[in-house]
């Protein structure tokens, strides 16, 4: 199981790296059914100038795609940052099954840090999460995109 996390995990870095390439905010996001990954994004904020491309929200949307249906009820989710009010959400109406991150975000996070939206009792559906997946890794990566753009 451990070694499972860690793994998809992985893939969430390799695409939150491609977002610093961008110099988007470094937050990559796999989607993964059935042992597979179904559905990978990065943010694109930027780039895109849509406040709704967060890497997770892409996921989503292309695992819906993938699957042919809104509800991907026996996914799981990995993504480097605690996700924010607005995706914690979109993972509550998707029925996402499982959550993984890896930094905790004590000033955004909607997962435990500021509010957990993934356990509201008075929603239709709760998710069940995991924080601190390569905490050090996800931490470390989001620290220097933003020393770099101080410098910059």
């Amino acid at each position: 199981m451990e070694d499972k996390k860690i793994f998809f995990m992985k893939e969430a870095l390799k695409e939150a790296k491609k977002a610093y390439e961008l110099k988007e905010v470094p937050v990559g996001c796999v989607i993964v059914k059935d042992g597979e990954v179904i559905a990978r994004a990065h943010n694109l904020v930027e780039s895109l100038q849509n406040p709704l491309k967060h890497a997770e929200l892409i996921a989503i949307e292309e695992a819906s795609k993938k699957i042919g249906s809104w509800r991907l009820l026996d996914c799981e989710l990995y993504v480097t940052l605690e996700p924010c009010a607005m995706c914690a959400s979109a993972m509550v109406y998707s029925r996402i099954k499982k959550v993984y991150f890896g930094a905790y975000d004590k000033k955004r996070g909607f997962v435990g840090s500021v509010d957990n939206i993934l356990q509201r009792k008075e929603l239709n559906h709760t998710v069940d999460f995991e924080g601190g997946i390569l905490l050090e890794e996800s931490l470390s990566l989001i620290q220097n995109f933003f020393k770099d753009l101080r410098k910059n």
